[in-house]
């Protein structure tokens, strides 16, 4: 409760390097230290979905997976339809002049001629007829007559080449011979494909029929026309298709043959595929469902992947994703151990992920399944020293902007507060730091987080969070939308707590970090034009990307500056100072309102030290002249933030005399008359200074400034109490503390009766219900708002008796002349009260 009053204190209380005061708490209600709040970089949405964005990637992952779909074998022929005609040119090997006889080789010995023909007599020996094509493929597990349709070498544009069994993945092992040996006639003969007569029986009934009836819809489909297409044969097709599936995949499962524990899913993967040549997106998803069923690994995996993917980019499909078990498998995928060996086809499962994430029910689905918990655990794998290929980085740049759009919901930041996701995302952005659109991404989660308390607080709880991201920005400094949501970050760090300003300060070369950024970011070229562009017609897009960066980076150094011990450093920074006050003479505030702001209120938080090694003290009046820009200006933010760089510049006697001189003190008072508690407090703050000079008190007095003080006192006083003490201060200043006449009688009356009601703690706090409200209100009031209104009074009350006597002696007087001269009562006492205020004038703060 002890306060200091100074002879000439400034308008901003100084600090007090002992234990903060109960006033100064207060205080912090509204402080000449402001935090700077801006808005969140602006990310647009994607219109297309794509694998990797437009122009983003391709330039940097050039072994990065193709973003097509297509199950076309490695060694199919391109699908262009145009099949190129033979050469007419045989070319003939050299044969040498010398060379009459070719070796030729040996032959077999006698006894093994012998054996071999009596092995073909007995019929032990099979004559096995020449391989070519699709049937050299499925010789092993399918019959002849299972194709209805003739199939050639590479297949036709639409076609798939499908693998042997044990050839799909790197690692499973070959299938049985058992499962080898011969091909069920079929599958009505299954005795060598099955384990059990119980898989032989669902074979015969059920499995082998629906695939016979799936690939006889096949041969129908091949036999259209594309003319045929417009009376929907085709969509008729895939409808009947879609259905087969379903019961094939009700059958598997009632007969417990999912997985891989049926000998003739390699047929059904062959058929399977096929089908999914058929250009319907819901048979695609319906033949993607079943083969995740039969877990599927390897290059299967990854086309059946890239089929979903394919599906997902169109955004009228999203309805067809309803499908739980889908979407299951998907999330399953997920959580692999190997990241390594399944890296291609988690980088479209992600994709898929992404896609539908643009779908806000989707969203919704996704967090109920505890994505934010599996992403995190993938997060880890990825970061981890084996998994740190470039394959890691395609796969984080699709699970990130999953997770970028998960921020959106206001019901998953508590998990990515609970799960510590930001503190992996900074493991994230340490790891793949050279891959710039990982690090974007990242960038954007954590601006979006970043803008709640609750993520921020445990965001700033990150070890060394600040450092991390100041390396980020001076390695990709040229990268414009990572730089500017950073620096959002970075920013709202600052304006968060004392300990992350400090954080920042304390990393190694932040401030010469910041400000070689500012430097470069700083637009150089001739100051816009004052008159804001056509409506329509945006600035040059270089010119409006860097401002966007300015205002992010002069919002971090005025945040940072309201730290005691980081303040004076900025405030003796040469370099700093000359690159604010740059920007306010380079900019106008009809083009750059938001940045001349900032850099203002980064001024404002500046000039509140006062050391004289401040750099800002010897350029004040260069200040001063700038101010006059934001002043008369038609923002109230621009104006607001200039009125209180002049509240703590009017404590110098030439900047006084600037104002004074310059018809500034004008203005000032005209805010007076403003309804706006902040802009009446700021304006009552350069009253306050600029009435500690005698002379410029009557310039004051006939701008009308202590009326419009009683009547901001009567309207606000009551609901700010800040405000009603400045505002107090202000005209005891005015009153040349009681020596000279403030008001007229009138006056001192008005503003006589307004202390004495507003004293009264009844009268003052009976409009506050709130229990806690009123104990602070009540703080307020006794501590900003009555000493100055006391000492106030004591000044009016005698000159106010005063008039009462000789209102009281006119009355007497008349009397007089009416009825004669009447002794008064009391033997004539004579009224000893005396106005006792003078000295010197007094800025009470």
């Amino acid at each position: 409760m002890e306060r200091k009053h100074d002879s000439c204190s400034p308008f901003i209380a100084r600090r007090n390097p002992g234990r903060k005061s109960s006033a100064e708490i207060v205080s912090e209600v509204r402080r000449s230290l402001r935090v700077q709040s801006t808005r969140r970089p602006f990310t647009p949405g994607d219109g297309h979905r794509r694998l990797f964005g437009r122009g983003s990637i391709a330039a940097d992952h050039e072994d990065r997976p193709p973003s097509s779909f297509s199950l076309q074998a490695p060694d199919s022929r391109p699908a262009s339809g145009i099949r190129l005609s033979p050469l007419d040119h045989k070319p003939k090997l050299p044969v040498p002049s010398d060379a009459k006889v070719f070796p030729k080789p040996p032959t077999d010995p006698p006894e093994v001629k012998g054996r071999l023909a009596r092995l073909r007599r007995s019929g032990s020996l099979p004559t096995l007829r020449p391989l070519g094509g699709v049937a050299a493929v499925e010789l092993a597990s399918d019959p002849p007559d299972v194709c209805s349709r003739p199939q050639k070498r590479g297949g036709t544009a639409g076609e798939s080449r499908v693998k042997q069994p044990g050839e799909d993945s790197g690692s499973r092992p070959a299938a049985p011979a058992s499962a080898q040996r011969a091909a069920p006639g079929c599958g009505d003969d299954v005795t060598d494909a099955t384990r059990d007569n119980g898989e032989s029986s669902a074979w015969k009934e059920s499995i082998a029929p629906l695939l016979r009836q799936m690939e006889g819809e096949l041969g129908k489909t091949a036999a259209w026309q594309p003319s045929d297409a417009k009376y929907g044969g085709c969509e008729a097709s895939a409808r009947r298709l879609c259905v087969l599936c379903d019961r094939l995949h009700g059958d598997l499962t009632d007969a417990d043959l999912l997985g891989r524990r049926c000998a003739g899913r390699p047929r059904i993967l062959r058929t399977l595929l096929r089908l999914a040549d058929l250009r319907s997106a819901r048979l695609r998803l319906c033949v993607a469902r079943l083969c995740f069923a039969l877990d599927i690994s390897g290059n299967e995996l990854l086309s059946v992947c890239k089929l979903v993917f394919g599906v997902s980019c169109d955004e009228g499909n999203d309805f067809l994703f309803q499908d739980e078990a889908l979407l299951d498998a998907l999330l399953g995928l997920l959580s692999v151990e190997d990241v390594s060996t399944h890296a291609a086809a988690l980088v479209y499962c992600a994709g898929t992920l992404k896609c539908l994430s643009a779908n806000g029910s989707f969203l919704r689905r996704l967090l109920d399944k505890n994505f934010i918990g599996s992403a995190r655990k993938l997060l880890q794998r990825l970061c981890s020293a084996d998994a740190a290929a470039a394959k890691a980085g395609q796969v984080l740049l699709q699970l990130t902007a999953t997770l970028r759009n998960l921020a959106n919901l206001p019901e998953a930041r508590p998990l990515f507060v609970s799960l510590s996701v930001m503190s992996e995302l900074c493991v994230v952005l340490r790891v793949h730091r050279r891959d710039t659109h990982v690090c974007t991404n990242v960038s954007r989660i954590l601006s979006k987080l970043s803008s709640y308390p609750e993520c921020l607080a445990a965001l700033a709880q990150t070890p060394d969070c600040c450092r991390l991201f100041l390396e980020v920005l001076d390695e990709h400094h040229q990268k414009q939308d990572l730089v500017v949501r950073l620096l959002f970050i970075l920013g709202n760090l600052a304006a968060d707590s004392d300990a992350s300003r400090l954080q920042l300060f304390l990393s190694d070369g932040s401030v010469a970090t910041l400000l070689r950024l500012y430097d470069r970011y700083q637009c150089r070229a001739p100051p816009p034009q004052e008159d804001p562009p056509p409506p329509g017609e945006p600035p040059p897009p270089r010119v409006r990307e860097n401002e966007d960066v300015l205002v992010k980076l002069v919002r971090v150094l005025a945040n940072m500056s309201i730290h005691p011990t980081v303040g004076p450093h900025l405030a003796t920074d040469e370099r700093c100072i000359q690159l604010l006050t740059e920007t306010l003479e380079l900019r106008s505030v009809s083009a750059s309102e938001e940045l001349m702001v900032n850099a203002a209120a980064a001024i404002n938080n500046l000039s509140y030290y006062q050391e004289e090694s401040a750099a800002l003290r010897r350029s004040r009046i260069a200040v001063a002249e700038l101010m006059m820009k934001l002043l008369l200006s038609s923002s109230r933010d621009a104006m607001l933030e200039a009125v209180r760089v002049y509240g703590n510049l009017s404590l110098h006697q030439d900047v006084r005399g600037f104002i004074m001189q310059h018809g500034v003190h004008r203005f000032i008072v005209t805010l007076l008359d403003s309804k706006s508690a902040d802009v009446c407090f700021s304006a009552c703050g350069v009253v306050t200074n600029l009435a500690v000079d005698p002379p410029n008190r009557r310039s004051l007095s006939l701008e009308g400034a202590a009326v419009k003080l009683v009547d901001c006192l009567r309207d606000l006083g009551a609901a700010d109490w800040l405000l009603g003490g400045q505002i107090c201060q202000a005209l005891w200043n005015l009153g040349g503390g009681g020596g000279e006449a403030l008001l007229d009688r009138r006056g001192r009356a008005c503003l006589l009766r307004v202390l004495v009601t507003l004293s009264d703690e009844d009268e003052a706090l009976k409009w506050v219900e709130n229990d806690d409200l009123r104990d602070f209100h009540k703080a307020c009031w006794e501590m900003e708002f009555l000493p100055a209104a006391q000492r106030l009074m004591k000044t009016l009350q005698p000159l106010e008796r005063t008039d009462e006597e000789e209102e009281s002696s006119n009355l007497r007087e008349e009397k007089a002349a009416r009825h004669g001269p009447t002794a008064p009562p009391g033997g004539g006492r004579r009224d000893c009260s005396e106005t006792e205020a003078g000295g010197e004038t007094t800025v009470f703060w």
